[in-house]
């Protein structure tokens, strides 16, 4: 995810300081990775360096001055044409778990292990993400609905490989 085009999406609606752009950002897309502060401010550095967003006002606080950051007609330029962007699909085409079964096979170790110990976590994630789904708003909903729909399709790549594991090893042990 582009933090950058993010944050201008979100001051598109108003200004705001650099504070409540991570709380709205932590609600809404960091549930499971929560932004540094550090991070907010590199990136408003960035965007007010490139001339898409500004500062506002600057008010006196407890501490520092408080900056409040305003997108520019720049800013929404930039995040329209991302948003109408299509994202590049992720084929996955080199992925950890892939590797860790081809080097599980080429080492002798249990290939099946590392797949049941993966499904046992997928399962894990599916019922945490079940859980959540339940118990959150439409936006909550449909983004646990986007994990779970990628887990399933991880799960029936599990399952998958664990049948063909003989054919597999056969194969990478040549």
């Amino acid at each position: 995810m582009s933090i950058g085009q993010t944050f201008l999406g979100l001051l598109e609606a108003t200004p705001r300081h650099g504070y409540d752009i991570k709380r709205l950002y932590d609600e809404r897309f960091g549930h499971a990775r929560p932004l540094a502060y550090g991070q907010v401010y590199a990136t408003l550095s960035r965007l007010l360096r490139g001339g898409l967003v500004e500062v506002e006002a600057v008010e006196p606080g407890e501490g520092p001055e408080r900056k409040r950051y305003a997108i520019t007609e720049a800013g929404v330029t930039d995040v329209a044409q991302w948003l109408a962007r299509a994202e590049k699909p992720e084929p996955y085409l080199q992925s950890t778990l892939y590797t860790k079964v081809v080097l599980a096979l080429l080492t002798g170790r249990p290939a099946a292990d590392v797949l049941d110990v993966q499904r046992a976590e997928h399962l894990r994630m599916m019922r945490e993400l079940t859980r959540r789904k339940r118990d959150g708003d439409l936006a909550e909903q449909l983004v646990c609905d986007h994990a779970l729909f990628h887990l399933e399709a991880d799960l029936r790549w599990l399952e998958l490989t664990a049948a063909r594991l003989d054919e597999l090893a056969a194969t990478v042990r040549s």
